[in-house]
Formats: structure tokens, C-alpha cells, sequence
């Protein structure tokens, strides 16, 4: 790290932390960020984790693991329960970081309780509802003038076929909602679909689940761009960062495996304005895609928590997202400073299939493979490395059992 400008306080070590989640992800290199970033900075750091070997539990950073496995299914009041039971654990009030779109929706949904135990950003109780969900934030966007793609959130088949036909092929398809992503998901993740039957075949005849069909931006007309911000009360920005999106996986449409920090002040204004319009606070990492066509940048996706890629962007002080939130909430103030650009970030092995995916579209290897003095790396760590290790072994165990269903699926198809 760094170290902090004259005029820059240091975090406070006598207020915790709690990296908090809802689902089953233990392969989760923004938990990591977190945990490492704190820890670094002389806070002490708690988690939820989903069982005592995941990579985040492995930290050296990490104080203390609450093991709490969850699926999203459970009832709110479940969830809630365990959350105020780690705060009485925890024993002294701390920052709750959420690294996924339930649990900041459940924080802020129930922050008069939680409030005991945790510092949190104050905001509109039902905002972060809105702004995760995505026919929701269609609406804000459409109300307030700010560029989106155009979408429909179809009721039944008839209605999805209705939208298929005015949007044009491909179209994309999301999960509407956050919680019914995990309960009634729609897809698996962001899915594009090529024609009318490809739409039809994908939902069977019956109940339609909660879906929002987006129309496709020509990825040769756009760029895809990234905002994260902190923003305190009133939803005033403290620290402001944009990055470009280069590679992702699944390609243009799934995890940041590549990008680079890149000063876009017409961007940042762009986020920081609508920030502050709806008067969001906290945490937010927001999607952006430049569209060509008309010279606009429009807002795909608004996740109001710590966003997986956040630790590309510190300022030139040395503070990132998590570590404003941290000094705001505990009354110490951040101190304007730009961003620190050329900051590079890498998701280590995700990384190589969005290279080879590449390399397949284009015929040519991706620009900047090499990793240079400025990379941030999701999971390698020299001070830190244990948690590497771990992921390397539970990935390998994911593809291996992905590889044994395609085998026996092939097998299955073989014998019909």
C-alpha cells in the first residue's frame, strides 16, 4: 500500500468490519478485495463465508470467520436473525460491507434494526431495491433522461414475443430482479438470443419467470466502461472512479476479467449526477456501455454494494471505495483527490478463456497480456498468498466436475 498523504486520515482500528453476503459464491475475488484492503490498512476484518476453506476465510487479513452458508431462499426475517446475531458477536459496532445485491437490499431494508450493531450509509430503505433491480432502473433512467438500452419486462409468452419483435434480434435476456435471480432465475446469467424460436424454446409453455429482455448493442459500435462510487448522505460522491472494460467472461457479457483504470470526467459526472438525483448512498459499482450509434453512454446495470473489480480504482492517496466508506462512516471524512489512472486489473485464470474467446473472434491475441508494475491482481498476493492456492484447487475441482456433467450428458444423448 501506499502510504497516506499528509492530509489524508488513516482508517480507524478501533472500528471492525463485516464483509457481508447472501448465496453461494466462495470463489469471490471482490470478498477478498475487501478483506485485504481493510486488513491492510490496520482494520479489523470479519466475514461470512460459506464454509472455513474458502479463500476469503484463508486471509491473512481475516479476523474471524462466521460460517453461514445460505442459498437466498431462506425468508428475510432467517436472514436477518443470523445478521444481528454476528453483530452481537462481533461485540462493538462495525462497517457491514455487502459484496452481493440481496444483502444490501436487506441491510438497507432493515436498517433501523441492524443499526445497533452496524454503521451503515444512510439511504432510502427501498432504494437499492430499485436501482438493483432491472425494469426498475429502466424506469429511473427514463424518468430522469439518463441513457438506457431500451427493454421490456413481458408478463406472459405473448408479451416476450411482442418484445422480441420490437427490439430486434439478439436481444438480450437478465434476470429482472435480484432475489428471484437466486428463487425463479429466468437465466443463468446475461443471455443473448439470436432469433424468435431460439426466445421461445428458451422458456417452455407455462409460468414466465420474472425476466427483462434488453436490446443488443453492436459490441463494434460500443465500449464497455465501469463507475465505482462512494457517495454519503444526500448521495453527495466522495471519491468518483472510471475504468474501461476489456475483456470479460463470458465474453461481453459476464465477469470484468481485464480492465484499466481511465479518467472519464464526462462519465463520472454522468454516474455522480445520478447519484445524487436519487439521492443514493453508499457503495455502488455501475455497468456502462458507449453506444456508437448515437454517441451516448447508457447504464446497463446498477449494483448497489462493493462491485468484484473495485480494487482496480484507488485515488492517488490510496483509497478505494471500501476504504472511504470505512473513513466516511466512522466521521473521518475523505480528502478530494484524483484517481490514480493505468491501474490495470487482472481476474487471474478467468482471464485465459476470455484471451482464448478472443483470440477465436479476432485472429489475433488480445493487447496488454503482459502484466505491468501497476496490476492489481484479484487473487495473487506475495504478503497474502494462501487464499490463491485454495482458489486454484477449487477451481480445478469446478471444471472437473463441469467436464464429468458434459461427459455424461453426451453419454445420456448417445444411448437416446
Amino acid at each position: 500500500m501506499r502510504p497516506h498523504a499528509p492530509d489524508e486520515p488513516f482508517l480507524d482500528p478501533a472500528v471492525p468490519a463485516l464483509l457481508a453476503k447472501i448465496g453461494s459464491y466462495p470463489q469471490h475475488h471482490g470478498g477478498l478485495g475487501v478483506v485485504r484492503t481493510l486488513g491492510r490498512a490496520g482494520v479489523t476484518v470479519h466475514a461470512v463465508v460459506e464454509d472455513r476453506l474458502t479463500p476469503v476465510a484463508l486471509s491473512r487479513h481475516l479476523s474471524r470467520a462466521f460460517v453461514r452458508p445460505t442459498t437466498g431462499l431462506e425468508r428475510p426475517d432467517v436472514l436477518l436473525a443470523a445478521l444481528l446475531g454476528i453483530g452481537r458477536s462481533v461485540g462493538t459496532p462495525c462497517v457491514a460491507v455487502p459484496t452481493d445485491d440481496e444483502a444490501a437490499i436487506l441491510i438497507a431494508e432493515h436498517a433501523d434494526v441492524l443499526s445497533e450493531y452496524f454503521l451503515l450509509p444512510r439511504v432510502s430503505p427501498g432504494l437499492p431495491r430499485l436501482l438493483a433491480g432491472k425494469a426498475s432502473l429502466h424506469a429511473i433512467c427514463e424518468e430522469l433522461g439518463v441513457g438506457s438500452p431500451r427493454s421490456r419486462a413481458p408478463a406472459d409468452r405473448d408479451e416476450l414475443v411482442d418484445a422480441g419483435r420490437e427490439l430486434g434480434f439478439p436481444v438480450i435476456l437478465k434476470n429482472r430482479d435480484a432475489w428471484t435471480r437466486l428463487r425463479t432465475p429466468a437465466v443463468g446469467s446475461t443471455t443473448a438470443i439470436h432469433d424468435e424460436r431460439g426466445l421461445l424454446d428458451h422458456f417452455p409453455p407455462g409460468v414466465l419467470p420474472p425476466v427483462l429482455v434488453q436490446e443488443y448493442i453492436p459490441r463494434e459500435r460500443a465500449e464497455d466502461w465501469i463507475t465505482h462510487l462512494y457517495c454519503g448522505a444526500g448521495g453527495e460522491p466522495q471519491v468518483v472512479f472510471t475504468g474501461l472494460k476489456l475483456r470479460s467472461w463470458p465474453p461481453h457479457a459476464g465477469v470484468t476479467t481485464r480492465a484499466v483504470a481511465l479518467s472519464n470526467p464526462a462519465l463520472g459526472e454522468l454516474a455522480a449526477d445520478l447519484c445524487r438525483r436519487v439521492g443514493y448512498s453508499g457503495v455502488a459499482d455501475l455497468d456502462w456501455r458507449y453506444d456508437g450509434r448515437d454517441g451516448r453512454y447508457k447504464l446497463v446495470d446498477f449494483n448497489p454494494r462493493t462491485g468484484a473489480q473495485f480494487r482496480l480504482f484507488e485515488t492517488v492517496h490510496a483509497v478505494d471505495v471500501v476504504r472511504a466508506m470505512h473513513l466516511d462512516l466512522t466521521g473521518r471524512g475523505v480528502s478530494p483527490a484524483p484517481q490514480a489512472d493505468g491501474r490495470v486489473f487482472v481476474a487471474g485464470h478467468l482471464d485465459l478463456p476470455s484471451v482464448m474467446a478472443w483470440l477465436r473472434e479476432e485472429h489475433r491475441l488480445p493487447p496488454g497480456l503482459l502484466p505491468g508494475p501497476e496490476t492489481e491482481r484479484a487473487w495473487l498476493s506475495g504478503e497474502d498468498p494462501l487464499p490463491a492456492v485454495v482458489e486454484a484447487f477449487r477451481f480445478l475441482g469446478t471444471v472437473a466436475r463441469r467436464v464429468g456433467r458434459d461427459v455424461r450428458a453426451r453419454g445420456v444423448r448417445g444411448r437416446s
